[in-house]
């Protein structure tokens, strides 16, 4: 008895429905929900329904179709299971999926997503991070059950009164208002909303690579705008008074802030190194080293000393918890030290040896440098060293924060002249320089300026001929 021979399953078919036709294809089993899928299109036009159903083959035969109905909810979560990232990069992902990407795109089918719906959702965010339909509505504190408009009474210490607080007047004894505002746009930073396209292009790269989809809609959509940086490093002047006012309070964060200042290093860097991190090095401080009496520079009776730092690590808080990580460049970087910063670090560290000697301990060669414990063994939080610093430019009357001194170190080696490449090294910027050309152009451009006016003042101008008519 021959075989029983298995029908094929037909790929496409047509329904007619009223007046419209309807042309399904079937397009294989959903890779993500498991079920069959199917490429449907309409058309009131008989003479069109060939037509139709010839490309709906073609495309699945090119296999030129999403291959799923999956939503980008499915997808951010298989790709946040999957992906391998540092994890600021995942921390910042998951806050812009909680509070802008899940709300307004979670729910749609990937296949659905194009370069149209990726635009109309970053305009919304520029233009508010709601998403508000431009119509007036009250924000409310919380979800919950509330009075919209709470006073919290600033009381006088001690047992209440039998007869009750008397009355009195709350703008005058500080009393906290706590109510719920009319809503006022609030427009996401355009560095904010690139961050999000860059977060969503990763999304949809890895459903490409899935099989998921056939393109990646971030390739063609339009990417967000960004405004050009605008570093404001402190003036010498208050980079002296931020110096002088960190010294008054502790000679550790004195010590902390001037190394960045000179280094540019970034805070997490700074709050990672270690002992071993440091290479101090004594050299010849005669004029003519080989008139010195001494053999060795560390003999000299005028030697200086210089140091090399090696940053190797820095501090992130991941879910909480204050860890080591790479640098943001994964890369070793060493930075030359000057004579004063040396001796300065020379100074940290005798101060940490007497303070070990009174804890009748051993001082740890891999202690940190910077460490509120006395021991120097426990991390420094970053947030809190930054919020120090904000603090104290605040009761200076200066408008600064901690990166801002990153910003201070680049400015003055540009505007004196020293090579961009070198620059870039010190600060840790990849690309050859791309990153620190494209946030200081505006220094990199007057350097230029200083290089046009002292070639052209190597030559004496020609002068001129007299007219010989005359």
């Amino acid at each position: 008895m021959a075989g029983r021979v298995a029908k094929k399953r037909p790929k496409g078919s047509v329904r007619k429905r009223g007046n419209s036709y309807q042309v399904n294809v079937y397009a294989g089993i959903d890779p993500l929900t498991g079920r069959r899928l199917y490429l449907s299109e309409s058309t009131t036009d008989e003479r069109q329904v060939d037509k139709i159903l010839r490309r709906l083959l073609t495309e699945v035969d090119e296999r030129d179709h999403a291959r799923t109905k999956g939503t980008l909810r499915a997808a951010i979560d298989a790709f946040m299971e999957t992906h391998e990232m540092e994890p600021a990069t995942r921390r910042n992902y998951k806050l812009f999926d909680k509070n802008f990407i899940g709300p307004a795109l979670s729910n749609e089918p990937v296949s659905k997503i194009d370069a149209r719906a990726l635009e109309t959702f970053y305009a919304q965010l520029r233009r508010c991070r709601r998403r508000c339909d431009r119509r007036p509505f009250i924000e409310h504190r919380t979800t919950e059950e509330h009075e919209c408009r709470v006073v919290r009474h600033k009381r006088p210490p001690g047992r209440r009164p039998a007869g009750g607080y008397p009355e009195h007047n709350c703008a005058e004894a500080g009393c906290k208002v706590i109510e719920c505002k009319p809503h006022e746009c609030d427009p996401l930073p355009p560095g904010t909303v690139l961050k999000i396209h860059y977060a969503l292009s990763a999304i949809f790269a890895a459903t490409v690579r899935w099989g998921w989809l056939q393109s990646n809609p971030c390739d063609v959509a339009k990417k967000p705008s960004q405004t050009p940086p605008q570093p404001k490093p402190p003036s010498s002047d208050d980079a002296a008074k931020l110096v002088n006012a960190s010294w008054d309070e502790d000679p550790m964060w004195g010590t902390l802030v001037w190394l960045v200042f000179v280094t540019g290093v970034r805070r997490g860097e700074v709050l990672a190194l270690r002992w071993t991190d440091l290479a101090v090095e004594r050299l010849h401080g005669c004029p003519d080293a080989a008139l010195c009496s001494a053999a060795q520079p560390a003999d000299c009776p005028n030697a200086t000393v210089a140091g090399k730092l090696a940053v190797r690590r820095a501090v992130s808080r991941v879910e909480g918890v204050l860890v080591e990580k790479d640098t943001k460049t994964h890369q070793m970087r060493l930075i030359s030290l000057d004579s004063t910063t040396t001796e300065l670090l020379v100074e940290h560290r005798q101060r940490y040896e007497a303070t070990m000697r009174d804890l009748e301990a051993h001082p740890a060669p891999n202690a940190l440098l910077f460490s509120y414990a006395a021991t120097a063994d426990r991390l420094a939080d970053p947030d809190a060293v930054t919020h120090r610093y904000t603090n104290m430019a605040k009761s200076l009357g200066i408008d600064s924060n901690l990166h801002a001194l990153r910003h201070y170190s680049a400015t003055e080696l540009l505007t004196a002249g020293v090579d961009l490449r070198t620059v870039a090294g010190r600060l840790g910027h990849g690309g050859g320089g791309a990153t620190t050309l494209r946030v200081y152009a505006a220094w990199q451009n007057e350097s230029d300026r200083r290089a046009a006016e002292i070639l052209g003042g190597r030559l004496t101008r020609p002068a001129r001929k007299p007219n010989s008519e005359s």
